[in-house]
């Protein structure tokens, strides 16, 4: 399935795996990689960069193909050691690098001097455009029904990926409410050249979540998702649960709330934990609408390509129409 895409990256497939915070392993990317898409490795799940510089020597062992590092910049109290991340991807080689949040200048320009073909993630036109003034070779443009965080504009894939392709020069991969081939069809029908997919990858017999959880996403319908931290214009799409009801609840009280209240419910290793050890009501666990779309928990080989068939029946059946 050839576009500028596939093509650019050097895949068969045009279908990224998103940069998943503590899914992003180097079994996870491998195996994507293996089926045909391109396997990303999450640069903030790893503790340190040496960590990271290590992870992407490992995910070598697992494929011969194309990954990519997602790395992405938030706005904290204790940043991460980003020029240091920035410094173990170019030291180490990698040739595709997925970014997201608000990335300096600077930050472009050396990832394009060392050779590296960088997606950048946005969740608006206005975001997209001006990634691409700044020289970056492919677009992710993320919908409302994403999973994570969806900006606060809060456009759906329907509008804003043809918003989107209508704007840009750069290529565009569709990301958010993407799970089966269906989807895969619109998107490209949409003008988008790939698609990018988290959620669902999450419930593939490779990623390293328990199967507790892998079968939350299973029997999770459309609606099962929550918005949280909508007062502090951070908005972020994540599985229901106790955590995210009990986030919510304290954003509705009398007077609101701030980050610093709800802390220790979003911690990101108690989320990690979560995935670790199934109990699903013990940490933030992220997840798109798409979860009402997932009924079973195949091999990324497996899923890439009923993902690929259906998609290609669809296109079919659409242009039989005409």
């Amino acid at each position: 399935m050839k576009t500028r895409v596939s093509e650019r990256l050097g895949v068969r497939l045009p279908i990224v795996q998103g940069g998943m915070q503590w899914v992003g392993t180097a079994e996870m990317a491998a195996a994507v990689s293996n089926a045909g898409g391109l396997g990303t490795l999450s640069a903030l799940t790893q503790a340190t960069p040496e960590d990271l510089g290590r992870e992407i020597e490992r995910c070598r062992t697992l494929t011969a193909l194309p990954f990519g590092v997602n790395v992405t910049m938030l706005r904290t109290v204790s940043p991460p050691p980003y020029e240091r991340i920035f410094d173990v991807i170019v030291e180490h080689g990698v040739k595709i690098v997925e970014t997201a949040g608000n990335v300096p200048e600077a930050v472009f320009a050396r990832l394009r001097g060392a050779g590296i073909t960088v997606i950048h993630k946005c969740t608006s036109v206005r975001h997209a455009l001006a990634a691409q003034k700044r020289g970056v070779d492919i677009v992710s443009i993320d919908g409302f029904e994403c999973a994570g965080h969806p900006g606060e504009d809060d456009v759906p894939g329907l509008v804003l990926i043809p918003a989107a392709v209508r704007a840009l020069e750069v290529p565009v991969i569709a990301s958010g409410g993407i799970a089966c081939g269906r989807g895969m069809a619109a998107a490209l029908a949409l003008g988008a050249e790939g698609v990018n997919m988290g959620t669902r990858f999450v419930a593939t017999q490779e990623a390293p979540v328990h199967a507790a959880i892998k079968q939350r996403l299973v029997a999770a319908r459309e609606t099962d998702t929550r918005l949280m931290f909508r007062t502090l214009r951070n908005t972020a799409r994540v599985l229901a649960n106790a955590v995210s009801e009990e986030v919510i609840r304290l954003e509705r009280r009398e007077g609101g709330c701030t980050f610093d209240d709800l802390r220790p419910l979003v911690a990101g290793a108690r989320g990690r934990a979560a995935l670790q050890s199934g109990a699903l009501d013990d940490g933030v666990v992220w997840a798109g609408q798409v979860v009402g779309l997932i009924d079973d928990v195949p091999t990324c080989a497996e899923l890439l390509e009923r993902l690929v068939r259906e998609c290609r029946e669809r296109l079919a059946a659409a242009a039989a129409l005409c």
